[in-house]
């Protein structure tokens, strides 16, 4: 009888691990994080095909106005500075190199706004296919970033969210002492500004 004792409390144990694991939220950290992970690698996919599309969609323009040539060289350094800002794990967690990055994108986005309007001003790069086709690409591409980046800032907030409260604060300190909160997208002061409208 006394050797059934440690048996069965060996037995129990193993039963009632797994859910006292499960319970106090062991997996949820790991389990938020990789969706974090995954949401940012979204962003960052959207943000290369756009990058992918702008050297044709500048060398289109180029060929109708040749005399807007400062809005295209701002537009490729634009592009080349966004992809010269380089991101790895420690950029989700550092709040000066995300704010860097988004800096660069928003720059990025900027320009990207003024070589459009361009358009605007002649009718023939506007009826042109690859323009048009090119423009269609870009607002998709933009409105894929706006998706992503939102997606990207859910997970985020969840799993900020979890490593800040209780039990599974706790949790993070005992298991996962690495993890960390990470940086989440915020809207620049100039993209706050309420546009004027003039008439």
């Amino acid at each position: 009888m006394s050797s059934l004792r440690p048996r069965l409390a060996r037995f129990v144990l193993i039963l009632v691990a797994p859910l006292v694991l499960a319970a106090c939220g062991y997996n949820v950290i790991p389990t938020q994080q990789v969706k974090a992970q995954q949401a940012w690698a979204e962003v960052q996919n959207q943000y290369q095909r756009r990058s992918d599309l702008i050297p044709n969609l500048v060398n289109t323009v180029k060929g109708y106005a040749a005399q807007e040539k400062s809005v295209l060289v701002e537009v490729t350094e634009a592009r080349a500075s966004a992809t010269q800002v380089k991101v790895d794990a420690s950029t989700l967690t550092d709040p000066a190199k995300f704010q860097q990055y988004q800096a660069a994108q928003d720059r990025l986005t900027g320009v990207l706004g003024r070589l459009m309007m361009i358009s605007e001003r002649y009718p023939d790069l506007k009826s042109n296919e690859n323009f048009l086709a090119l423009q269609s690409q870009l607002e998709g591409t933009e409105n894929r970033i706006t998706v992503a980046r939102k997606d990207y800032i859910d997970a985020v907030q969840r799993y900020n969210t979890t490593l800040r409260t209780i039990p599974s604060r706790w949790v993070a300190a005992w298991f996962y002492p690495d993890a960390k909160v990470r940086e989440t997208f915020t809207i620049s002061e100039q993209a706050q500004q309420v546009p004027q409208v003039k008439f």
